[in-house]
């Protein structure tokens, strides 16, 4: 008899199905995902999210699935493999306001590692006037209002935290909290 993993992923795949380029369809990268041995594999969207469950940790899991996306897909796209529980704190303390009106103004950046000398001067005169941004020890939070696309902020962040980031605007982050949710209902679940 087999063990159910106990440990509850998040996977953000950085640069994957922009510009026609770097082509994961998601049906495959949940075989993928299965085929490394993940349990109760979810994706969402086609800029690769999804959440799993593993008894592996972070490193390994990095290390296991861009290793598998470059033997499958010809590319290595950067993995960001979260602890849900952290994922989920980094909603919690979120500093900003998390409306509908919000969902595609506030984004996430959740950072590789702490940011250990972040340019925050940059950061502050790259900033517009309207908007607002938190550095904590695991997420970099950006109130950008007139869009992310015109941020130059947005666009400098990693450069100026010194660390890899990959962002997810608070639309997407919610869907992930959601299925994070319906993961840990459905394990708990009683067997009937």
């Amino acid at each position: 008899m087999t063990s159910t993993p106990t440990k509850q992923w998040v996977l953000l795949l950085r640069g994957i199905n922009v510009g026609g380029r770097k082509i994961v369809p998601m049906i495959e990268l949940r075989a993928l995902l299965k085929e490394l041995g993940l349990a109760n594999v979810r994706t969402y969207i086609q800029s690769g999210n999804g959440v799993f469950e593993s008894d592996l940790d972070a490193a390994a899991l990095t290390e296991n699935i861009e290793t598998a996306m470059e033997a499958k897909f010809g590319f290595r796209p950067k993995a960001m493999v979260i602890a849900a529980d952290d994922f989920m704190a980094a909603i919690e303390n979120c500093p900003y306001p998390m409306g509908n009106e919000d969902s595609k103004t506030l984004h996430f950046f959740f950072l590789s590692a702490k940011s250990q000398s972040p340019d925050l001067e940059a950061i502050t005169e790259l900033a517009k006037e309207s908007e607002a941004f938190t550095l904590t020890d695991k997420a970099f939070y950006l109130q950008a209002p007139e869009g992310i696309g015109r941020s130059k902020l947005a666009s400098n962040a990693e450069k100026k935290l010194g660390v890899a980031t990959t962002a997810r605007n608070l639309r997407t982050i919610m869907k992930i909290a959601d299925m994070v949710a319906g993961n840990k209902a459905r394990r708990s679940a009683p067997i009937a």
